[in-house]
């Protein structure tokens, strides 16, 4: 995986509402976090779960948002989802996590590699961090990851469950 992912708003508020933001080191020891992500996660209010680890997590670097260039603002995606996309595509190998399907077929279109939380718990799996992805990603789903159960069922079959 990349050195320095950057991460879009979704993961990080599904992974901290799960308690597993830990597994965003999966995908690199430095997870990069752009201001206009921070921004939207803030409005959640101060005791949000996602405000506190974005707050306590060292790890966790806030970056300066690029400018988006315009082959991302015609896909016409989120403010959050196109600094993500921007910083992906100017730093070539960095790998864009988000959630978000129009982002992640953005992201094919430019190159960028991509993966979602979904990625990372089959990832944590397969490294042995977790035993089992079934009850990580059932705990996911409860936080309000979107997930159907078809998916769900051809993921873990991925993971020899």
């Amino acid at each position: 995986m990349a050195e320095r992912p950057v991460v879009n708003a979704s993961p990080l508020i599904l992974l901290a509402k799960a308690g597993v933001l830990d597994l965003l080191k999966l995908a690199g020891e430095e997870v990069l976090v752009p201001g206009t992500v921070t921004m939207e996660i803030h409005r959640r209010g101060p005791t949000d779960p996602t405000v506190q680890a974005i707050e306590n997590s060292p790890w966790l670097t806030i970056v300066e948002p690029l400018p988006i260039p315009a082959l991302i603002q015609a896909w016409d995606l989120g403010a959050g989802e196109s600094s993500v996309l921007a910083w992906a595509y100017a730093n070539p190998g960095t790998e864009a996590i988000t959630d978000d399907l129009a982002a992640r077929r953005c992201a094919a279109g430019l190159g960028v590699p991509v993966r979602g939380t979904l990625g990372l718990v089959l990832v944590a799996k397969q490294r042995g961090i977790v035993s089992a992805a079934r009850p990580v990603l059932e705990q996911l789903r409860q936080s309000g990851m979107y997930l159907s159960d078809r998916v769900l069922n051809q993921a873990l079959t991925l993971v020899g469950e």
